[in-house]
């Protein structure tokens, strides 16, 4: 026995259906292709470099570096949505650097360093923390005494 109301059930999931599918295109439209694994394996070795050798990434040359391979600074952060792969491989790499600290920060300034064979300026020496006083006198700044630690 055929019912009366399932081709009209049929027909209204049919276009609920599609209007779903409608109303998710613009989502779908800003999906994106994963990154190549050799962009985030340089990420994370720019990361795991800045980590343990305490260099500062240079945002610029990175970003230009990652844009070259069809990725964003976005894709590959911690919290991006490829930021657990990086993540990861960040974690072996900080490790093994950290084995031979003074070899591979050399090794990797000589390749992303300001004077980079394989790219300038995308690490960064430290920023120093102490700054040399304005003039040739050891008086503080505000001419004061200076003040004392805290007992």
């Amino acid at each position: 026995m055929h019912h009366p109301y399932r081709p009209a059930r049929a027909a209204a999931l049919t276009a609920s259906l599609a209007a779903a599918l409608l109303a998710a295109a613009p989502a779908a439209a800003q999906i994106r292709n994963a990154p190549a694994p050799r962009a985030l394996e340089f990420a994370a070795y720019i990361f795991a470099a800045s980590n343990v050798c305490g260099y500062r990434i240079g945002t610029e040359a990175f970003e230009a570096l990652l844009a070259k391979q069809n990725a964003r600074a976005e894709d590959v952060a911690p919290r991006g949505p490829f930021g657990n792969r990086v993540q990861t491989m960040f974690a072996l790499m900080s490790n093994q650097m950290a084995l031979n600290r003074e070899q591979a920060c050399l090794a990797v300034a000589g390749e992303y360093g300001p004077e980079g064979n394989v790219a300038k300026n995308v690490l960064l020496p430290a920023e120093s923390t102490v700054q040399p006083p304005a003039s040739g006198s050891a008086q503080p700044p505000s001419g004061g005494s200076a003040a004392k630690p805290v007992q």
